[in-house]
């Protein structure tokens, strides 16, 4: 099983998309990612005193009682059914949330059992907002505070449906502020958000089964092919030379919007 996304936008326009200011480290060497895996960093939006900020926070929201950062790796997903409640989330859930900005997102035919991949992603272009829950874990070794998030799912839509059976929760504008809101009084409110997005928000873009492995990166990723000559072999995406959670990337990393053993 594969997960992935995009975030080509650069932090200052989502910034200023979301009405937010820039904060913390690794913004300014942003580079567009075309295959955001699983503990990989990411770009969120979230409410720090009162202010809507920008910041990076690393993909795969690590339970407090965790010894090692690695036992967030497949808990980058919370069910929206069970969020609430769940030990893992439902802190985070109560006053921790976020916005994770993506230009799209990766699924792969689970309906017909192709396995190929498609993009999920507006039929205009621009951002989508999908929820998400934030965190912070303290790493006993070196003392150091690790920023961590998740991203919230959903029964999928009508269109995501036919290739899936969930889909990430995404959130309109007028949404954003009660989302973000720390302070919202009635946990219920938070929790009635959390529904599938019409099927008009997103388009199905078959693309190459070279975005099955973590390590190709590029906008050749993105590009639409032919689902019956779609292959496994690069087309131009550049490869980032970094390590996949384990050794099959194709079965390491889960689906993007599954939701992690053991989670929400």
């Amino acid at each position: 099983m594969c997960g992935r996304m995009t975030q080509r936008t650069d932090p200052a326009t989502i910034a200023a998309s979301f009405g937010a200011e820039l904060r913390g480290e690794g913004l300014d060497a942003f580079v567009p990612r075309y295959n955001v895996a699983p503990t990989d960093p990411v770009l969120v939006v979230l409410r720090r005193d009162d202010t809507r900020v920008v910041t990076q926070v690393r993909w795969g929201l690590i339970p407090p009682w965790a010894v090692k950062a690695s036992e967030g790796a497949r808990m980058f997903n919370a069910r929206s059914e069970t969020v609430a409640t769940s030990p893992a989330f439902r802190s985070s859930f109560a006053k921790r949330r976020c916005i994770v900005p993506s230009d799209g997102f990766y699924e792969w035919d689970k309906v017909s059992g192709s396995r190929q991949p498609y993009l999920c992603r507006p039929p205009e272009g621009g951002l989508l907002a999908m929820a998400g829950v934030w965190s912070a874990w303290k790493d006993p070794e070196s003392g150091l505070w690790v920023p961590c998030a998740a991203v919230i799912t959903a029964p999928a839509n009508g269109r995501i449906g036919t290739i899936h059976d969930r889909m990430p929760v995404l959130l309109p504008r007028e949404r954003w502020e009660a989302w973000l809101d720390p302070a919202l009084p009635d946990p219920g409110e938070a929790s009635a958000i959390l529904s599938p997005a019409p099927d008009d928000v997103l388009e199905l873009v078959p693309v190459s089964r070279a975005v099955n492995n973590v390590r190709n990166d590029g906008p050749a990723l993105i590009e639409p092919v032919d689902p019956e000559a779609a292959d496994a072999r690069p087309t131009g995406g550049s490869g980032r030379g970094r390590r996949a959670v384990a050794a099959e990337p194709e079965t390491a990393q889960g689906r993007l919007f599954d939701d992690p053993p053991g989670g929400g």
